[in-house]
């Protein structure tokens, strides 16, 4: 029973062959092109104004230095609600289930924040290693600390977005099966465990939403303490 539980996170193949590079380039495929007409469609036009506030949301908190990541950030935020999204739908595949595929995208960014504050203004990133006015006895044992939390940063980020859509995926799978198995044996009760699926359908939907908002909004905090 808990083989079949987590079959759900295995890497599907085909002839051979992983499919999560493919799965990847998937919010690339659904990105509409851009194109040399005076006179766009709808949903060209609706597209470029989403794009549009959204970027103008996430680099709310960033300096005028930080502009410069707000195309890779609101790429990164479309990719992760597409990544979560499609994985909500039968017969597909999450690769943001993966844990090596969330740590392959927190720890380079959160590496490339880091480097540009020792980069751009060394002083002020080592600063926060320790407040100001730190007694004396404690400077050591504090300036641990807070390197400590600065190195399990992409680890809280890989595991935050895993971990979510995990419990998320398994309570799908626990509901269905017993809608499935009431609706068998006792015909009269499956109502309840239906109405939950849904329920949950509709809150998982939301939580793939929030959490590559989440993911991607830290990575701009992140930036904002480098910039």
């Amino acid at each position: 029973m808990m083989t079949n539980l987590f079959n759900q996170f295995e890497i599907p193949q085909m002839f051979g062959t992983k499919m999560t590079l493919i799965t990847l380039l998937l919010p690339l495929m659904l990105t509409p092109q851009p194109t040399n007409r005076l006179s766009t469609n709808r949903t060209y036009t609706l597209t470029k104004w989403m794009l549009k506030e959204i970027t103008k949301h996430l680099m709310l908190p960033t300096s005028k230095n930080g502009f410069k990541w707000a195309p890779l950030l609101t790429s990164l935020l479309l990719m992760l609600l597409t990544l979560n999204i499609v994985g909500m739908f039968p017969y597909t595949f999450t690769p943001t289930t993966q844990l090596s595929v969330n740590m392959a995208l927190a720890l380079p960014l959160w590496l490339a924040t880091v480097l540009i504050g020792l980069r751009t203004q060394p002083t002020k990133s080592m600063a926060h290693l320790l407040p100001e006015g730190t007694p004396t006895l404690l400077i050591p044992t504090l300036i641990v600390i807070e390197s400590i939390s600065l190195l399990i940063r992409p680890i809280a980020l890989g595991v935050r977005l895993t971990a979510n859509l995990t419990a998320g995926h398994l309570l799908l799978q626990l509901i269905s099966t017993a809608a499935l198995s009431t609706i068998k044996m006792i015909p009269t009760l499956s109502l309840l465990p239906t109405v939950l699926l849904i329920l949950l359908m509709v809150l998982e939907f939301a939580v793939a939403i929030i959490q590559a908002y989440v993911f991607t909004l830290l990575t701009c905090l992140y930036l904002q303490e480098n910039t």
